[in-house]
């Protein structure tokens, strides 16, 4: 086991893991440390406490001493000298003409480098202003060329919600952010209403994505049939509201009348979802530790759900499509039972009169022949009906194949709008890890030229030191 502590420094919302030793450090206390840049002071913001020696990372550095009031003293009179260096730094780029600007600018604990922090368009030429900082402060000079979104973690701000930015209050990294959140959310798609302090998508998009992206899976798409499987009515899906997982449906009533419902969905049985959902349970918001905890009682009913199956709608048409044509044969075997009745009841009072009269035996021929002829022709307008009213059914079941055929091709032009909207997003991805990719490039070049020019600041130091002795 390893005791460690966590150190968060000046400008960062990062937290590191020092080794503290023996000696335990409590939450609060300000400690000097070594870092990549030399020492440094910081403020604790972990306790010592205990780990398994593989968690932690390597090089662990330990913990100097804890910081005195010297210390402070020191920190007070860095803030004083960083004022007036921030104003000679703006004063010496004017005097070059160069095209940037600069945004802070801060002293190493011990003094022994200043870092200029700066933003630009493109790359800057700054070899002449290095040689002019170095000869006015005489210790090591650094300049870092950042980015808007870094700019904005150092300077702060209040965002359009009317609290810190996230960035410069607790965000420790910027994680990606891409404009599908923003869709995925509902939000207005207007770049003044997503966009942040510093002109990118606002880092917030990412905190509550998880969670609409489990629940949008819950509902079915705007346009889609479900069916109320309580009622067993059918209608198109009007309206969502993803929060409380209700859905408001267009229903047809008698007369033709449109009628909107709202159910929840759990009372629903609709199509494929538009994706299977990537927990069992949905996960729980993120929110800052001074959020108002959310009302669970509103999405519970979403989680006892039942799950539908992939083909529920066209299972359910086929069901009502044969229960309406065995209702449709009953009829029609009723209407040829009741038929046939009558054409009893008209041969009888026939029969009855005939045999009163007793005529003739050819006349009676005559009759019998007519009679059967009538029952042919009778028989033949029966079955003309018959068949006309089959004919009638098969064109009711062409309607209503095609009736049926038509959410199915809405659901293809919407999964390829769908499609070409991914591959939009995805070209959108592309484009920016490439930006990233430039950048990244850009600051190694920094980082090389800034090295060349130390090693030259360095040699003019000591050509200096050799020129005084």
């Amino acid at each position: 086991m390893k005791k460690v502590i966590g150190v968060k420094f000046r400008n960062s919302c990062k937290v590191y893991t020092f080794d503290s030793g023996e000696e335990i450090i409590e939450q609060g206390k300000s400690v000097i440390v070594e870092t990549s840049r030399g020492t440094e002071i910081g403020m604790v913001m972990v306790s010592t406490h205990e780990v398994e020696e593989e968690e932690v990372i390597q090089p662990l550095k330990p913990v100097i001493r804890l910081a005195v009031t010297e210390d402070f003293d020191l920190i007070r009179a860095n803030k004083e000298k960083e004022k007036e260096a921030f104003q000679i730094c703006k004063d010496k780029i004017r005097e070059h003409g160069l095209e940037m600007k600069l945004v802070d600018v801060e002293y190493t604990f011990d003094g022994s480098k200043v870092l200029f922090y700066f933003t630009a368009d493109g790359r800057i030429d700054f070899r002449e202003l290095v040689k002019d900082l170095a000869s006015i402060f005489r210790t090591r000079i650094e300049l870092r060329q950042i980015g808007v979104r870094d700019e904005t973690k150092i300077l702060g701000g209040m965002g359009i919600c009317g609290r810190s930015l996230c960035c410069h209050s607790y965000l420790s990294d910027f994680v990606p952010v891409s404009i599908k959140m923003a869709k995925e959310q509902n939000l207005s798609l207007n770049p003044t209403k997503i966009s942040g302090v510093c002109g990118r998508l606002m880092c917030c998009l990412k905190n509550e994505e998880d969670t609409y992206e489990y629940l949008n899976a819950q509902l079915p798409k705007l346009g889609e049939m479900a069916t109320v499987t309580a009622e067993g009515i059918e209608g198109e899906v009007q309206s969502i509201n993803v929060l409380r997982q209700r859905v408001r449906l267009l229903i047809k009533t008698v007369g033709d009348e449109i009628e909107a419902r709202e159910y929840p969905v759990a009372a629903l049985d609709f199509g494929p979802e538009r994706k299977p959902p990537v927990k069992t349970e949905a996960p729980a918001m993120r929110f800052r530790e001074d959020s108002v905890s959310q009302d669970a009682d509103k999405t519970g009913e979403s989680q006892n759900r039942p799950a539908r199956r992939a083909g529920g709608r066209d299972a359910e048409n086929d069901r009502r499509r044969t229960e309406r044509s065995s209702r449709q044969d009953a009829r029609f075997g009723e209407k040829r039972e009741d038929r046939t009745e009558d054409l009893r009841s008209e041969r009888a009072p026939r029969a009855e009169g005939d045999e009163s009269r007793q005529p003739e035996r050819g006349d009676r021929r005559e009759r019998s022949e007519g009679w059967q002829n009538e029952r042919s022709s009778r028989q033949e307008r029966i079955e003309g009906r018959q068949n006309e009213r089959n004919s009638r059914q098969e064109r009711a079941e062409g309607r209503q194949n095609e009736r049926g055929s038509r959410p199915e091709r809405a659901d293809s032009r919407q999964e390829r709008a769908e499609g070409r909207q991914n591959e939009r997003d995805s070209r959108q991805e592309r484009a920016e890890i490439r930006q990233e990719r430039i950048e990244l490039t850009q600051n190694e070049r920094d980082i090389r030229q800034e090295r060349i020019e130390r090693a030259q600041n360095e040699r003019i130091a000591r050509r200096e030191r050799r020129n005084e002795m």
